[in-house]
C-alpha cells in the first residue's frame, strides 16, 4: 500500500524515498513550506536589517538603535538610542547572589560550557527574577485604562486598582528591593527618558503606585529598576510582553563574566553559597576621573 509523502519535508533520505526504495510513492514532490520574516533579509553579499544595510549600521547606530530597530522596524533618534542603551546598562550585572549569576556559576563549576552556563543563567529569569517588568508594565496600563475608562485622574484609578490587588493579595511587581532602600539606578533611568522626551503618564503612574504603596503599606517601597524600565519602554511604546527580553539581553554579558570568572578562579563542583563572597575588585571609582 502506498505512503503520501510527507508536505514539504526534504531531508538526506530524500533520494531514497523518491527512488521507491523504501515507499511506493508517486506522488510530486511538494514545494518546501514557506513563511514571511520582516525582519532581516539576507542574500549573497547583502544583509538588510529592516531594510538598511548592516554594515551601513555599523559604526552609525550605538547598540540601543539597533536594538529597537530590530524590535521597533524603525531607528529612533540618538537620544532614545542613549536611553535603550542605559536600559540594558542597568541590568548589565548585579553580583553573584543573582539567581541568574547563581545558575551560570554553578553551571560553570559542573565543567559545563560557555554557551550552557549562559543558557543556564537566562534559564532562571522569571517572574521573579527579571520578569517584574512585563508584570509591573501591565499594572501600570491596568491603572492608566481604568483612568480613561472611568474618566477619572490617574491618581483616583491608581488608589481603585491597588485596593483590588491588596483585597485578592496581589503584590504590585517593580517596587521595592531585596537589597537597596533606594535603587540608584530608577532616577537616573528616569532623568535619561525626561532627556528624551519619554517622560509622560506611564512614568507619571509608576511614582503614583509608589506613593499610593507608601500609604497603603505604612512603609516606602521605591520604584526599582524593573519598574522603573517598565514605565519608560511604555512611553516608548513597546508591548509589555517583549520587554522581559530588554533584561535577558542585559545579563548575558554578565553571565558570560561571572561564569567564566568561576572557570578560572573557582575549584569544580563546589559548593555554591552566593551570599559567601568577597569583592576584591577595583574600589569605587568614576568615568573620566584621571
Amino acid at each position: 500500500m502506498g505512503v503520501g509523502r510527507l508536505e514539504g519535508v526534504r531531508g538526506p533520505w530524500s533520494e531514497t524515498l523518491e527512488s521507491g526504495s523504501c515507499f511506493d510513492d508517486t506522488a510530486p514532490i511538494m514545494e518546501p513550506l514557506t513563511f514571511k520574516t520582516a525582519i532581516t533579509s539576507t542574500k549573497p553579499n547583502e544583509i538588510l536589517l529592516r531594510g538598511y544595510p548592516i554594515e551601513e549600521l555599523m559604526g552609525n547606530v550605538d547598540f540601543g538603535q539597533a536594538v529597537y530597530l530590530l524590535f521597533r522596524g524603525e531607528l529612533p533618534d540618538a537620544r532614545v538610542g542613549k536611553l535603550i542603551t542605559a536600559i540594558i546598562v542597568s541590568s548589565i550585572d548585579h553580583g553573584p547572589t543573582a539567581c541568574s549569576v547563581n545558575g551560570a556559576r554553578l553551571s560553570a563549576s559542573t565543567g559545563a560550557p560557555l554557551n550552557a552556563c549562559v543558557a543556564a543563567g537566562v534559564l532562571n529569569i522569571n517572574r521573579y527574577h527579571g520578569g517584574a517588568i512585563e508584570d509591573c508594565a501591565k499594572a501600570i496600563l491596568e491603572i492608566t485604562g481604568r483612568a480613561d475608562a472611568e474618566s477619572i485622574t490617574l491618581e483616583a484609578a491608581t488608589a481603585k486598582v491597588l485596593d483590588e490587588y491588596r483585597a485578592r493579595k496581589y503584590r504590585v511587581a517593580g517596587f521595592g528591593h531585596l537589597l537597596h532602600t533606594a535603587d540608584p539606578r530608577t532616577p537616573r533611568l528616569f532623568e535619561l527618558a525626561k532627556e528624551s522626551g519619554a517622560c509622560g503618564k506611564y512614568v507619571e503612574t509608576c511614582q503614583l503606585i509608589e506613593a499610593a504603596l507608601t500609604k497603603q503599606l505604612g512603609k516606602r517601597l521605591p520604584i526599582n529598576v524593573d519598574g522603573a524600565i517598565a514605565a519608560v519602554l511604555l512611553e516608548l511604546g513597546f508591548e509589555p510582553e517583549l520587554m522581559n527580553g530588554f533584561f535577558m539581553i542585559a545579563r548575558v554579558p554578565g553571565l558570560i563574566a561571572q561564569a567564566r570568572e568561576e572557570m578560572t578562579r573557582e575549584k569544580k563542583l563546589r559548593t555554591i553559597i552566593p551570599e559567601a563572597h568577597t569583592y576584591d575588585g577595583p574600589s569605587k571609582r568614576s568615568i573620566g576621573a584621571g
